[in-house]
């Protein structure tokens, strides 16, 4: 027997739905497989978020902190956490992989369901080749002549070869690879702990303590103006956590699996990155990182282990080759959900027999070889640049879903339907989101501010222009075709 929940959700979620059409052509595959489980949306948010930005990105925002980074990556970590619940109560009423698009399209309109998909594709794709690019610094440890295009595009051809399976294929996959990461995270602190309990030391390197965390400078050897700094860095650490709500549309259960990844996932993750950079900088001191190497592997070097240099060294790279993995699947379905929203070619609804949408899929997979080109032409800035985009279009795409959540919370109110019904509602709503919009609109003005970050938001000006420009004649022209 149905709840008065039930019926009150379901009815809405009808009435929302039918502004999405969801029908391809005649003859034509354009459905997606259902087969994720709780577990793969789980660790595939882990998979996406916990890379990059943890294993290289974190010694740039170490370097430019001190130790009060960690305070940053508390205060961020709280921030996206809401951002993740506003998103998971949309995903959850109306679990569709158009996502962050689909939900603008639903609440803001569609201008703004338009720039806030492609911009989530952009997103994903910048990302996704600051992995590549982090990729081919890995690989230089081992290979420090080789060109590092070479190992750019070599996972390209790995990621183009998992983004073709079956949904629950690509979903094993990156259930392993993110188990192996969050193993070495895991083993990475309990390593440290044990090295601070038992005094071990290298001769000629300073000794690890806690204070390490207080000397050199204090806690905040750089002041505030490091501290905000840092900001938009930690910020691009989080980016890809959001990928949940695409999975929504794959998943044997959203209605359980969302809220458990949800209320779970950004926990983890903050856990990981404040106790595994807390440890980090207790070993070896702040001022002391490279962002030449991955901090990971720069500790069990300086502590005097090579094996474990180049074992850590294999799990980075399983890390990058997951979030990679996560980021590209993300941006085709969003690719996907956008065609049956009109919002994207109408190619990208086709799917295989296994229910891939294949032209979305090999579409990320070119896109993928920008980053073998910035590797080829600027490899010592590649990841430098990536990033700095980057940063602004995760911090735009999480405003937006502020905002499209809020617009649902008005649009449900004045039809009448109570907060208790709401399944997975954010809480203290609406105190918690402006705290974290207040956020993401202090991270943009830092942005302008600093001048090694404002071409991030030039770059992202210059984005929603052209993308705005896109949507205009396209809709100028799609109006003629109606005449």
């Amino acid at each position: 027997m149905r709840s008065s929940k039930d019926t009150a959700s379901s009815r809405d979620t009808a009435s929302e739905t039918d502004a999405s059409p969801q029908a391809g052509q005649k003859g034509e595959q354009t459905s997606l497989s259902k087969g994720l489980t709780g577990r793969h949306i789980q660790f595939m948010a882990l998979g996406s978020a916990i890379g990059t930005g943890l294993f290289y990105g974190s010694a740039d925002a170490i370097k430019a902190a001190g130790p009060i980074v960690l305070l940053a990556y508390i205060v961020a970590g709280a921030a996206v956490f809401i951002v993740m619940r506003a998103l998971g109560e949309m995903a959850v009423r109306n679990p569709v992989a158009g996502a962050f698009s689909d939900y603008a399209t639903r609440y803001l309109g569609r201008y703004l369901g338009f720039t806030t998909g492609w911009t989530y594709v952009f997103c994903m794709l910048v990302v996704a080749i600051a992995d590549v690019t982090a990729v081919s610094v890995y690989m230089g440890l081992w290979f420090p002549n080789a060109p590092r295009w070479i190992w750019a595009a070599a996972v390209v051809l790995i990621i183009a070869g998992i983004n073709t399976r079956h949904v629950k294929v690509f979903g094993e996959m990156e259930f392993w690879m993110s188990i192996i990461k969050v193993g070495a995270v895991i083993a990475m602190i309990l390593g440290g702990i044990a090295i601070l309990i038992f005094g071990m030391s290298v001769p000629g390197e300073a000794t690890p303590g806690l204070h390490n965390l207080f000397e050199h400078g204090g806690l905040a050897p750089n002041g505030w103006i490091g501290i905000l700094a840092c900001l938009t860095m930690v910020v691009f650490s989080f980016g890809g956590i959001e990928t949940i709500a695409v999975t929504a549309g794959e998943a044997d259960d959203p209605h359980t699996a969302i809220p458990r990844a949800v209320n779970s996932v950004p926990i983890r993750i903050l856990l990981f990155y404040v106790l595994a950079l807390g440890v980090i900088m207790t070993l070896v001191p702040w001022h002391h990182m490279s962002s030449d190497t991955s901090p990971f592997v720069q500790i069990f070097s300086t502590l005097g282990i090579p094996a474990a240099q180049h074992v850590l060294n294999v799990v980075v790279l399983t890390a990058a080759i997951s979030a990679i993995n996560a980021n590209s699947y993300g941006a085709g379905r969003m690719l996907f959900g956008m065609a049956h929203l009109g919002q994207s070619p109408r190619a990208f609804t086709r799917t295989t027999g296994n229910g891939v949408p294949w032209a979305a899929a090999l579409l990320m997979i070119g896109a993928l070889t920008v980053g073998v080109v910035l590797n080829f032409l600027m490899p010592e800035s590649a990841f430098a640049v990536v990033a700095s985009v980057g940063a602004f279009a995760i911090t735009w795409l999480w405003c937006m879903v502020l905002l499209s959540h809020t617009a649902m919370r008005i649009k449900l109110r004045r039809a009448g339907v109570p907060k208790e019904e709401l399944e997975f509602p954010v809480p203290l709503w609406p105190i918690t989101p402006i705290f974290a919009g207040s956020f993401l609109v202090l991270v943009i003005g830092l942005m302008a501010w600093f001048p090694g970050t404002r071409v991030s938001l030039i770059a992202g000006a210059v984005w929603i222009a052209v993308i705005s420009a896109i949507y205009l004649v396209t809709t100028w022209v799609k109006k003629r075709q109606t005449q």
